[in-house]
């Protein structure tokens, strides 16, 4: 089987853990990696590299169909926001040649991408968001306040900000922000996995212990019932095609979940849940063998904890 992640970057954890999987499935897994920039440490941990035009590049995805073509790819799984609206709005010309592309369809992906429809979607679930507006003049909630980009990432351009004063002065420095009453309690991250129908299959929420540029270094599996319930709610609704994220933070003072963010695809951290026992990316492989899966509750470990760490690798 061939498998290609796009945008590969310093995912290596994520393609160390389809690597298992496949010794685990006793499978011949050949794995590809795309990026723009040869010194990605990814690539480096791939069967086969491909440099390819940047994203946006009227170029690429002709470069990534020439891939799928002439290395028969199985699957493509996209790593980053930024080409994700792409290859959903292109996704049939991919599935022409015999890629499956995973990723959620057009639709989908714009409510993850403007935090504004976000807030919209999750309310339509049942489910609790942050107030939002997109102009100071309307912003009543209150300080502290929270300001970022509408289609931000990485926590790129967002601010606490304690009073008026600040406000002003970031929202005129960041682009297209929007503002949310700022939520004191405790961060969480949601690995889910769906089969290609948008059936769940498994469902992690992860307390965020400690994160750098929005990417979590510590994290617990925390197999809280309420926020795998509001979630199943959550996947009726959005039916999703693989991987996906949910950030969400439970209010110090009310225990209430407030849901605040959507990643269609896996999360820096969602190796995590895969080594805790919720293995998606086996999971990923048997789909594409035609094996039919079901929901699994509580396949992570509970409680176990995770730090993550940095390491080198010479490429030259």
């Amino acid at each position: 089987m061939n498998i290609l992640f796009s945008c590969v970057g310093r995912r290596v954890e994520l393609i160390q853990c389809f690597r298992n999987a496949a010794i685990e499935l006793h499978t011949d897994l050949i794995i590809h990696g795309t990026d723009a920039d040869a010194t990605a440490p990814a690539m480096y941990f791939c069967d086969k590299k491909h440099i390819v035009p940047k994203i946006s590049s009227p170029h690429y995805i002709q470069a990534l169909l020439n891939i799928c073509r002439e290395e028969h790819i199985c699957v493509l799984i996209p790593t980053i926001d930024t080409d994700l609206l792409l290859l959903a709005e292109r996704r049939k010309e991919f599935e022409s040649i015999g890629t499956k592309v995973l990723v959620s369809e057009p639709d989908k992906i714009r409510i993850c991408r403007d935090k504004r429809l976000t807030g919209i979607f999750f309310e339509k679930c049942g489910l609790s968001a942050p107030s939002t507006t997109d102009d100071i003049r309307r912003y009543n909630g209150g300080f502290p306040a929270f300001i970022k980009p509408k289609d931000g990432s990485s926590s790129i351009n967002a601010y606490k900000v304690e009073n008026q004063a600040d406000l002003e002065m970031y929202s005129s420095q960041v682009p297209s922000y929007i503002i949310q009453p700022f939520i004191d309690g405790t961060e969480y991250t949601v690995d889910i996995f769906c089969d290609f129908d948008g059936n769940p299959i498994y469902i992690t929420p992860r307390e965020r212990i400690q994160t750098r540029a929005g990417e979590v270094l510590k994290t617990r599996i925390s197999l809280d019932k309420s926020i795998i319930e509001e979630m199943k709610a959550f996947l009726h609704l959005y039916k999703p095609c693989g991987a996906l994220t949910v950030q969400l933070i439970k209010d110090a003072c009310s225990s209430k979940n407030v849901y605040i963010e959507i990643n269609p695809r896996f999360g820096g951290g969602a190796p995590l849940s895969m080594k805790a026992g919720a293995n998606s990316a086996k999971a990923l492989l048997e789909l594409c063998y035609g094996k039919t899966l079901n929901y699994i509750p509580n396949a992570a470990a509970d409680e176990s904890v995770f730090c993550r760490f940095d390491q080198s690798i010479q490429i030259k």
